[in-house]
């Protein structure tokens, strides 16, 4: 059964909130050092997760990203090789999905739409991606019919692709960060390979002017990094034979 839709909506207008009052400038500029440090290894990271997965050829597969802001990471795809009209973003905070509309290709389907409430059929996409939306999400119920609803539209064979916070921002009381015994609790029905990644944003942004060897050298050390990135697949039901 469904969440309330007041429940819903009451989380829904507090995220969209909480990022009207994220600061605006060039912090999440790729002109910005910093960002630009912590976009690239992101990308790195997800290209080696989904080659280990036997996934680089993306041309074929359905693509969808819950929360996809101004369609940065849509438009990545694109440059691995996705067809955009495979790849679905959507997104509840509107002022991020005209940014998308205007900056990605036309032929992508971006949409406003609650991740709690997808209306794709079951099993529909290859690959299911969020990036720091679970930290967003601050009420628990509504994180666990999230995943479940990114569960329920992912083919059996299919690849969650995750990026977020493992750890509070002591600054941003919006944001609670998801932990591993989290990330498991809300994915019963998946296996979960999760790896620690991107220096302390605040540590990168300070470093990267100056040395983006610093930079990656800090980011090796595990205690340093703030985010888990990870791949989950949907767990396999073997039979016994009575």
């Amino acid at each position: 059964m469904g969440l309330p839709a007041e429940m819903l909506r009451t989380e829904e207008l507090r995220v969209r909130a909480a990022y009207s009052r994220r600061a605006v400038g060039d912090l999440y500029s790729r002109f910005n050092p910093g960002c630009l440090f912590m976009a690239q290894e992101r990308e790195r990271k997800f290209l080696k997760l989904l080659t280990q997965c036997g996934c680089t050829r993306l041309d074929k597969k359905e693509i969808l990203e819950i929360g996809c802001g101004t369609g940065d990471l849509l438009r990545e795809f694109v440059q691995w090789g996705a067809n955009p009209e495979n790849v679905t973003g959507i997104d509840i905070v509107p002022d991020r999905l005209l940014e998308a509309f205007r900056l990605c290709p036309d032929t992508m389907w971006i949409e406003q739409c609650n991740a709690a409430m997808l209306h794709f059929p079951d099993g529909y996409f290859d690959l299911v991606v969020q990036t720091t939306v679970f930290t967003s999400v601050l009420d628990s119920e509504i994180k666990r019919q999230i995943a479940s609803e990114m569960v329920r539209v992912l083919k059996a064979d299919g690849l969650i692709v995750w990026y977020d916070f493992h750890m509070d921002n002591p600054n941003n009381p919006d944001v609670r960060g998801v932990k591993a015994c989290e990330i498991e609790t809300l994915f019963p029905e998946c296996e979960i390979h999760l790896e620690r990644i991107t220096l302390a944003p605040p540590v990168t942004r300070l470093l990267a002017p100056y040395s983006w060897q610093l930079c990656y050298l800090f980011s090796k050390v595990p205690w340093l990094c703030t985010h888990y990135a990870g791949v989950f697949r949907k767990r396999t039901t073997v039979q016994s034979r009575g």
